[in-house]
């Protein structure tokens, strides 16, 4: 589960990691009560689950109440990457002399956790990773013994923190992994850490996503997700017990299998590249079944997703056969009716695929398109979600 910005904020504050003071508004008039407390200038910032809000006009400066109810006016109810925003954080505002950036998250590869921190914050970490990755300290962390002052003194120095804030920094990246490891979180993440024209350490933007699977021990997360705060689509999968999570572009995915569903997403990324620079719109896993049902309730949600211009349905039969699947497929697309308005790429692999195959053809659906390969079929996704 994702946090919003101002739910991470409260979090960093109970952990004694220095923030600013930040106050939530639901309309306008609300925004400039806030921004009258807070005094001076403040920050705007749309409360949505997604990064680019800057260059989306969610964030804002407001010089003075009535200048944030003005600028809430124009944030809230922004679409932003098909995020509307319903919820603005009022935040003090701060004299920054240098950003950086600090994270911790999961990584699943080596089955481990990691790092990364940079003198260089407020970028996109990922194409700093990309184009400066020196730039960026990559430091494993021992899931046993964790972040202790001289672990966090490593990756200050690795990352190129200067000598002389480091004592008001280390004790800041403990605090961090104290929240990371208590809170059953899979990512921590400050961008930008700042140090201020007086030279404090303040954590001025967070992201946290926390790990649903430790629901079992941590019964105060329920609270963090309230319902008025989740995602429609989202909703709507969680009802239909499918495991769904939106992105940003414009591919939709949905697949039988994490594994699977993962793979298809790079591939979808690789193929994008050729056609214009699309991307997955979401993982969407439908698990072993894949019934009428099931595959209706999974295109239902991906194709009122706005974002989404084209399905890539990638099934690999095994328990489930190929013959089912594409019965589904048709099923799915018979009872949406005139809901199902954009092309679906079908790639069917497996036990009884060439029986799948048959239905589907025999069907003639004008939105399918049977592709034989993964890699044709990504590509060919990506090729009508560009067009």
């Amino acid at each position: 589960m994702d946090l919003f910005e101002y739910q991470a904020r409260d979090l960093f504050e109970s952990y004694g990691v220095p923030v600013l003071a930040g106050i939530t508004a639901d309309d306008p008039e609300q925004a400039r009560a806030a921004a009258e407390k807070l005094g001076g200038t403040v920050v705007v910032k749309a409360q949505v689950k997604t990064g680019g809000r800057g260059k989306a006009g969610g964030v804002k400066l407001a010089h003075s109440p009535d200048e944030a109810y003005s600028v809430a006016q124009q944030i809230l109810g922004l679409d932003i990457k098909g995020h509307v925003v319903r919820r603005v954080m009022v935040a003090a505002g701060a004299r920054i002399a240098q950003e950086f950036y600090f994270s911790i998250l999961l990584d699943r590869a080596n089955r481990s956790f990691l790092s990364l921190a940079s003198v260089e914050g407020g970028v996109d970490i990922e194409t700093l990773a990309v184009e400066r990755p020196e730039a960026l300290a990559r430091v494993d962390i021992d899931p046993l013994a964790g972040i202790d002052e001289a672990k966090a003194g490593e990756i200050a120095k690795q990352a190129g923190f200067p000598d002389e804030i480091l004592p008001k920094v280390v004790p800041v990246i403990v605090r961090l992994w104290d929240l990371f490891k208590n809170e059953d979180a899979t990512l921590v993440e400050v961008n930008p850490l700042v140090l201020t024209e007086s030279g404090e350490i303040i954590a001025l933007d967070g992201k946290i996503t926390i790990d649903e699977n430790a629901e079992f021990r941590q019964s105060a997360h329920a609270e963090l997700a309230e319902a008025g705060d989740v995602d429609p689509l989202e909703a709507k999968a969680k009802e239909h017990d499918l495991n769904y999570v939106k992105l940003d572009g414009s591919v939709g995915i949905i697949g039988n299998g994490a594994g699977l569903v993962m793979s298809t997403l790079d591939v979808v990324s690789y193929a994008g590249e050729k056609h214009g620079g699309v991307k997955p719109a979401n993982f969407l896993d439908i698990g072993g079944g894949a019934s009428a049902e099931v595959m209706a309730a999974g295109l239902d949600v991906i194709l009122h997703d706005p974002q989404v211009k084209s399905v890539f349905v990638n099934v690999f039969g095994g328990i489930t056969a190929c013959d089912a699947v594409a019965n589904g497929i048709v099923g799915a697309l018979d009872k949406l009716g005139d809901t199902a308005s954009k092309p679906l790429v079908v790639r069917l692999d497996g036990n009884n695929v060439e029986e799948g195959r048959r239905i589907l053809a025999e069907a003639g659906h004008p939105l399918v398109t049977v592709v034989d390969t993964m890699d044709d079929a990504a590509d060919k996704a990506a090729e009508l979600a560009n067009a």
